[in-house]
């Protein structure tokens, strides 16, 4: 189903922002036709005036021209923070692209942040950018899991485009989030894109609002011996899952030769280096000191 779009004006785009990997948030669209079940963004909907499903309306953002983009020099834009900056409608609208249009040749840095391989359209002005990033979301090697929770590409696109990038020179993130416990294999995953990304982010199930239920509802279908353990993390807030999965990754990380960090936001590691594993577990806690502090 076709979302429900709507072009709306705006004054910017730009935002400050207190995540600690970036300066500013880029959002080009409201709203996200992939429709992931887990969706955190979804609270965007009451700042919308939006009725209908989430995952199901599209506001295409437009603004005035970028005034003075020299003034970004060195700044640190992260575009796709609440929605995906590559949705299918991006093919029509461009919005994204004319975002970097503007920015093109301001000296500021960029990372991306999708689960889709239009993102490949760009490649040659993303490439115009100093030490651009490209991230792909991908919590799962497995096609059927990941169409129950989502309408995104296929994780086969996902990783083909992250090779693309990486073998372009481009630096590359996968994005293992959100992490389902009992259900997501993180290692397997990074043994997949080891050879061709330059980190790896790690961030946990946060369930909260409305689709707390959704999840609990489809983990009591399609995994309810798994249920015991969302009610002990979800519903008691019990941290030993994380604590020890933690434990257990940075093991592993040791075990394949890659650097394993926790709420880390370097990106200065050679190209060619192994990847480093960034654990961003109860990523709600993570204050704007910790980008400050770098």
């Amino acid at each position: 189903m076709k979302p429900i779009v709507n072009e709306v004006s705006v004054k910017t785009v730009i935002t400050k922002s207190n995540l600690p990997v970036c300066d500013y948030s880029i959002n080009p669209y409201v709203g996200c036709p992939h429709a992931c079940k887990y969706c955190y963004a979804s609270f965007m909907k009451r700042f919308t005036g939006h009725t209908e499903p989430w995952g199901t309306f599209l506001d295409v953002k437009y603004w005035e021209p970028i005034k003075d983009p020299g003034k970004y020099w060195q700044k640190e834009f992260f575009i796709g923070s609440v929605t995906d900056p590559y949705n299918p409608q991006e093919t029509e609208y461009k919005r994204t692209r004319a975002f970097l249009e503007q920015l093109q040749g301001s000296g500021a840095k960029i990372s991306i942040q999708t689960k889709s391989d239009l993102v490949l359209r760009d490649m040659d002005l993303i490439k115009t950018f100093p030490d651009a990033r490209v991230g792909f979301s991908i919590n799962t090697l497995d096609e059927d899991f990941k169409n129950n929770m989502d309408q995104a590409v296929s994780i086969k696109r996902r990783l083909a485009a992250m090779k693309a990038f990486h073998d372009a020179g481009v630096r590359t993130t996968c994005f293992i989030s959100p992490i389902f416990p009992g259900i997501t294999n993180v290692e397997a995953i990074i043994e997949r894109v080891k050879e061709q990304c330059n980190l790896v982010w790690l961030e946990d199930l946060n369930l909260r609002g409305d689709y707390k239920k959704v999840t609990f509802d489809y983990i009591r279908e399609k995994y309810p011996t798994l249920m015991p353990l969302y009610d002990e993390i979800y519903r008691h807030g019990n941290r030993r899952y994380w604590e020890t999965l933690n434990s257990r990754l940075s093991i592993f990380a040791q075990e394949q030769g890659l650097r394993y960090v926790r709420d880390d936001d370097s990106f200065t590691q050679p190209f060619d280096a192994p990847p480093t594993v960034v654990n961003f577990f109860y990523h709600a806690e993570i204050k704007k000191s910790a980008k400050e502090g770098k």
